[in-house]
């Protein structure tokens, strides 16, 4: 019988140069360092290396940044320098002065996007100081599920058409800038509850409910978005068997026929452990090229596994099971978007980038504090102020691992109004709560007692300690720093510093 299988092309052990550059134009590194660029990341981009990414362990000041990107530029003129920069409370630019907005929710709260571009044209203005030339910005991911653990307030909300018209204002402010937005994580993270960086999201919508999600991609692909990132989510209605970073189906038959995408697409950090955990990010990076991603993130800065990863890719075009087609497609569209935005970083400069809107954040965070469940609107939403000398408790969550703590508190705001405040930051559960609660209840005698929780409905322990300090003072002012909550009399849909901060106004009063 004769087998109906293609047979496979085998390339010899020395690719051809420009097929070795194509492969190395697919890929993202993450890297170690303020100053200085290591010597393998180096030969890494001397090979024609796609693009890095930054992060916080990146970050000393604004003028070190700089340095830094003009230094790897020089390298190769047309790298990428790319950077998470969606604002609110996760951001690593913080030392380096990024201006500072709220998170999406916040801006979807208001739902003014002429304020939402202004927001995301200091943040982009502010890339553009720094010589970065893509944000991995802004979420377009529909927040659903209230268990959800890691969309949250990063979202512009729950309603596509919403979403797609603050989604609309920021891709058209981050690219008058001349930076590269992304819209992400296609086709939709919000619908699950798993954390994707923690192990494998499922997200079991039907078929229509998931389309729905895609509404805002589709909004963004019509609005020009440049790039466009995958999701480390099984989709059972789209694709039964593969995460759609690695689904042909979900890449190629939806984002690229059915949306028209044309752009590059760029997967999430392979190291996530809903990729590297099942599959390896070896194997991650061959298949999700072959499925139709263009770049592949290894934002981890142990440059073996980039090495890994280009080698795997390398071994699959010698042996077939990747084609030179694929990834020469791949490049060509990650060479057209460096021609387009890597190179103005480097002929514009610092001297050519125009103010930004500095008070927009705080404007936009001040007019979305809500008072009570209901949202009612206007900054404060005509809700409490708890005067001179409070005691707050802040209850947060411990910093994400892979996101970005500027190391902000509501404590620390109120104290910066009112130096006669005092009261606690806790960011985990207390060894013993009882004994916790006796000290607070005991130090906030006689003054006012707010309670923040943040997200508090995924974390027992600041639900319990807020139960527990509110029985003992019926009069205490219950707010919440993420999403709404029915106990909380005042909401800020997000904690970022200025989300904070706006709130602190309110509590303080006659600011």
């Amino acid at each position: 019988m004769k087998s109906t299988q293609q047979p496979r092309h085998h390339l010899p052990l020395d690719l051809p140069v420009d097929l070795d550059e194509a492969v190395h134009r697919c890929l993202v590194a993450g890297f170690d360092g303020t100053t200085g660029v290591p010597h393998t990341l180096k030969r890494l981009i001397d090979r024609g290396l796609g693009g890095v990414i930054l992060f916080t362990r990146n970050v000393r000041d604004a003028a070190q940044v700089r340095r830094l990107t003009d230094e790897l530029r020089a390298l190769r003129p047309d790298l990428l320098v790319a950077i998470d920069n969606e604002g609110g409370g996760i951001g690593h630019l913080v030392a380096a002065g990024a201006p500072e907005v709220p998170g999406s929710y916040a801006l979807g709260v208001v739902d003014d996007p002429d304020l939402t571009a202004r927001c995301a044209d200091a943040l982009a203005g502010h890339l553009a100081l720094l010589g970065i030339t893509v944000s991995y910005a802004p979420v377009a991911d529909l927040q659903h599920h209230p268990d959800n653990p890691i969309v949250r307030t990063r979202s512009f909300g729950a309603d596509p058409e919403l979403a797609a018209r603050h989604l609309r204002a920021w891709i058209t402010a981050t690219e008058a800038r001349g930076v590269a937005s992304c819209a992400k994580h296609f086709p939709g993270h919000g619908g699950t509850v798993t954390d994707s960086h923690h192990e494998m999201a499922v997200d079991r919508r039907s078929y229509d409910e998931i389309r729905a999600d895609v509404e805002p991609f589709r909004a963004a692909v019509a609005a020009g978005v440049p790039m466009l990132m995958s999701a480390h989510v099984v989709y059972p209605a789209l694709d039964p068997e593969r995460p759609a970073t690695l689904s042909r189906r979900i890449l190629d038959d939806l984002l690229r026929h059915d949306l028209g995408f044309e752009g590059v697409l760029v997967s999430d950090a392979l190291e996530m452990k809903a990729i590297a955990d099942r599959y390896g990010e070896a194997a991650g990076a061959r298949l999700a090229l072959a499925a139709g991603a263009d770049q592949v993130i290894v934002a981890v800065p142990d440059l073996a596994t980039t090495l890994a990863c280009r080698d795997a890719v390398i071994d699959a075009l010698r042996d077939g099971t990747l084609t030179e087609e694929r990834v020469r497609e791949a490049a060509g569209r990650v060479r057209k978007l460096a021609e387009r935005y890597a190179g103005a970083a480097g002929e514009e400069g610092e001297g050519a980038v125009g103010p930004w809107d500095a008070g927009a954040g705080l404007e936009a965070a001040r007019r979305a504090v809500r008072g009570g469940f209901a949202g009612s609107a206007g900054s404060g939403g005509g809700a409490v102020s708890v005067g001179r000398g409070a005691y707050v408790v802040d209850l947060f969550p411990p910093p994400h691992p892979a996101l970005n703590w500027g190391g902000e508190d509501l404590l620390s705001e109120v104290r910066a109004l009112d130096p006669t405040a005092a009261g606690i930051a806790l960011n985990e559960a207390p060894v013993d709560p009882g004994a916790l609660v006796e000290g607070i209840l005991r130090c906030a005698a006689g003054v006012p007692l707010v309670v923040a929780t943040a997200d508090a409905g995924l974390y027992p322990w600041q639900r319990e300690l807020r139960g527990a300090l509110v029985a003992g003072r019926g009069d205490a002012v219950v707010v919440e720093t993420g999403l709404p909550d029915r106990a909380a009399a005042l909401c800020t849909y997000g904690r970022g510093r200025v989300n904070l901060r706006a709130l602190a106004e309110v509590l303080v009063g006659g600011v």
